[in-house]
């Protein structure tokens, strides 16, 4: 087992510094491990490709800001693989955005309560609550999650001089829970409510996931106090114990939205 040693500092040049070299130290300890070396023409090469799947992934992402998108957000993170840069995914993800490029959704994807997910990814094997989120009435036309758009947004220079600092700047820039302050989060959800026409936001915290617990008070405020939205915060975990209670508080989320958009209607 190797450790790599994350930093919680967002802007701080010693901890980026640190950063850096604990990137080296890993791919020392590959090297050793499997006996070659990671030339920066190899790591290059890594680069362009998870670059290709990246903009592969932002495109299908796109299509969630039409109306009547052509898949609803649990199909759309159904073609996500948990492993990345495979070739057959690659071409699963191009051709899903050709095959998608002229279809509409039906009618009733233009009556849903359009919502962006935020908080903890959702990994295979916990997609239940995108599932009540939808069936609910629902439509998660942006995921800021690691598991949606989060990891995709930047690339990795491909160019760079020094390739592992370039993996090292863009990792770095992650506007993860673990990092203080994590401004760039509510800067990414401000850019992702105005893009995708959202009317609520959904925070998913796993139970013990301290990091997104902390910050959910100020994603609340920032919600509610600066994107004029509706908020809800959601604690749970693999067990489906709860998936009632969950699916009530959503209805409820979704019967604010209404009755917002019906007063905005009158006025």
């Amino acid at each position: 087992m190797h450790l790599i040693e994350l930093t919680q500092k967002s802007d701080d040049p010693e901890a980026f510094a640190h950063w850096h070299a604990e990137l080296g130290k890993l791919k020392a300890a590959l090297e050793r491990r499997f006996e070659t070396t990671i030339t920066d023409d190899a790591l290059r090469a890594q680069i362009e490709l998870m670059n290709k799947e990246r903009a592969l992934r932002r495109n299908l992402a796109v299509l969630m800001r039409r109306t009547r998108p052509p898949l609803a957000g649990r199909e759309l993170l159904s073609l996500k693989t948990s492993i990345a840069a495979m070739p057959e995914a690659l071409a699963q993800y191009a051709r899903a955005r050709k095959e998608l490029e002229d279809v509409e959704g039906p009618p009733e994807m233009a009556r849903r309560v359009r919502v962006l997910l935020t908080g903890v990814p959702v990994v295979h094997g916990a997609e239940r609550v995108v599932e009540l989120i939808e069936s609910a009435g629902g439509l998660i036309a942006a995921m800021e999650n690691c598991t949606g758009l989060k990891p995709i947004l930047d690339d990795v220079a491909p160019n760079a001089p020094d390739p592992l600092r370039a993996l090292a700047e863009k990792y770095y820039r992650l506007h993860c829970s673990v990092m203080t302050p994590n401004t760039r989060r509510q800067e990414f959800l401000r850019e992702l409510a105005r893009d995708y026409g959202v009317q609520c936001v959904i925070d998913l915290v796993w139970q013990a996931c301290l990091t997104y617990d902390v910050e959910a008070a100020l994603i609340r405020r920032f919600v509610e106090d600066e994107l004029h939205l509706p908020y809800l915060r959601i604690e749970t975990d693999y067990s489906p114990s709860d998936s009632a209670r969950i699916q009530v508080r959503v209805e409820a989320l979704y019967e604010t939205v209404r009755r917002n958009a019906k007063g905005c209607t009158r006025a």
